[in-house]
């Protein structure tokens, strides 16, 4: 029974050693990123004005956010976008992946769950 417990507590001292070393996987896109790739569509997303250049830092945007967490930070960054800037119009905000061509697995809102994005 000593020799079961023992194995046991070294099998679990190695578990906590190996999950320790890994990495942990962190988001490369910050908010300020995102802002800057989608500033271009702020005056289509708010009634002043055309897409214009929107498309662009869109595709790059969706390039840009190649893991789950990227894509996490992004959806988060968009959901905290769309809720706190007063004038966006979130049917025009949500229609954006479409209109450019780019597929992303999230409705653009703010009940968005990002948790739930892969």
């Amino acid at each position: 029974m000593a020799s079961m417990t023992k194995a046991l507590c070294v099998a679990l001292i190695a578990a906590v050693l190996v999950a320790s070393a890994a990495p942990a996987a962190e988001a490369a896109l910050g908010c300020g990123q995102v802002i800057s790739y989608l500033t271009p569509c702020l005056p289509f997303v708010t009634n002043r004005g055309p897409p214009g250049n929107c498309c662009g830092g869109v595709k790059s945007l969706y390039g840009a956010a190649r893991t789950t967490p990227d894509r996490q930070s992004v959806c988060t960054c968009l959901k905290s976008l769309a809720s706190s800037y007063s004038g966006i119009n979130l049917n025009k905000a949500a229609g954006l992946p479409k209109q450019c061509g780019v597929n992303i697995p999230y409705k653009i809102s703010p009940s968005t769950d990002c948790a739930k994005v892969r």
